[in-house]
């Protein structure tokens, strides 16, 4: 492709309001930040738990540099791989209740791994249409039979799993979904599962940490154990840090030790990290008060924010897309709440479907009452301007 057809598509897509754009923020994370040289209050990160600029975590981080360096210098199989990956894969395969853990990159790479792993040209997928990009990228490098079922339609999966004669399956779903805030029927999945002798890859992305007992996930979320669960989660949402992780089996993770090329061909993470994120651990373990927190500010948002004609997604998680519609009146009403002091995102297709553009606002245990009551007071007037 030429240059001229680079800046003609560019073109196209800023015609379409779908030109993305990057904010240079100059503070720490949090629910207040400096971002383009102006005070913001923001409702778009994932740091759900407020643990990305939490002191005892900085600490760790230089302790870590302290013990580590700043750099791991090769993979996990040649010499990348310090004794804190070690520590930090078996507790947070204890507290996510499986066997065994593994550390990614990102969760992205995670997903890749797993799935290119486990399965082959002879095999099938089974997928919710609104997973995550990272898992449906998965299953094409995989080249395994592609299957997608309509969102959260467990019967619809039924049928596709029925139909399948590949000798191996895998279904693969988000526990919750990043655009839209709901919860996948995760019992109803495994039970498909166990009858038709597949296995399940649950990406908690945005649920670990926030859901379940002591923040441990969705399978606690939701009391399940199963041998044929491939469970992952991210390090860097509400934990704080950086970083994924995939609990499993001990076949399964020796599996992918030996198969997952997104593990075996890259520099490991720096320890340092894996140093914080034990220390994150144990905040997220003794974290209730912040959940607690959390879930009155999710209660708050819901019961005082009543538009007209932008729709509140049906959400009980942190995530709270609001629909607007069309992709330009998503990014006015986004570049508006800027201007009045709130940094909202504009989600635009073909993140999510057309016609259903939205502001995704995260909620984080560090915003206040006060801050939610200030951003639906603005809501309700520039509902009114737009």
């Amino acid at each position: 492709m030429s240059l001229a057809q680079l800046r003609g598509q560019l073109q196209r897509l800023e015609t379409k309001g779908l030109l993305r754009h990057r904010r240079i923020v100059q503070s720490q994370q949090g629910a207040h930040v400096r971002a383009d040289g102006r005070e913001l209050v923001s409702f778009c990160s994932n740091d759900y738990l407020g643990l990305a600029s939490h002191p005892e975590l900085i600490k760790a981080a230089r302790e870590g540099a302290e013990l580590y360096g700043v750099g791991a210098g090769a993979s996990h199989l040649v010499s990348g791989h310090f004794d804190a990956h070690h520590q930090v894969e078996e507790k947070l395969a204890q507290f996510a209740g499986l066997p065994q853990a593994l550390l990614f990159s990102t969760g992205y790479m995670a997903n890749l791994g797993v799935v290119t792993a486990l399965l082959g040209r002879d095999d099938a997928l089974f997928a919710d249409k609104l997973n995550h990009a990272s898992l449906n990228d998965a299953a094409l490098l995989s080249r395994a039979k592609f299957h997608r079922y309509p969102h959260l339609d467990v019967r619809a999966l039924g049928k596709r799993l029925a139909a399948s004669s590949a000798k191996h399956k895998l279904v693969m779903t988000d526990a919750v979904f990043s655009m839209d805030g709901d919860i996948a029927p995760l019992p109803d999945l495994l039970a498909l599962c166990e009858r038709f002798d597949a296995w399940l890859l649950i990406d908690d992305a945005h649920g670990f940490g926030v859901l379940g007992k002591e923040g441990r996930g969705a399978l606690s979320h939701f009391n399940m154990r199963s041998p044929r669960i491939v469970y992952m989660g991210t390090l860097g949402k509400a934990a704080g840090v950086f970083g994924a992780f995939v609990a499993a089996e001990k076949e399964v993770i020796a599996t992918l030790i030996q198969l997952a090329r997104s593990y075996i061909y890259t520099t490991a993470s720096p320890p340092l990290l894996a140093h914080v994120l034990l220390k994150s651990l144990d905040l997220i373990n003794t974290g209730n008060g912040r959940r607690a927190h959390l879930a009155e500010l999710i209660v708050q948002l819901k019961k005082n924010l009543r538009l007209k004609n932008w729709r509140l997604a049906q959400s009980q998680t942190p995530i709270q897309p609001l629909i607007i519609g069309e992709s330009h009146a998503a990014v006015r009403a986004s570049k508006a709440l800027a201007e009045a002091g709130f940094l909202v995102p504009a989600i635009r297709p073909p993140t999510v479907p057309q016609g259903t553009a939205r502001l995704r606002i995260s909620l984080s245990a560090d915003h206040t009452k006060e801050d939610i009551g200030r951003l639906v007071n603005t809501l309700h007037e520039l509902e009114r301007a737009i």
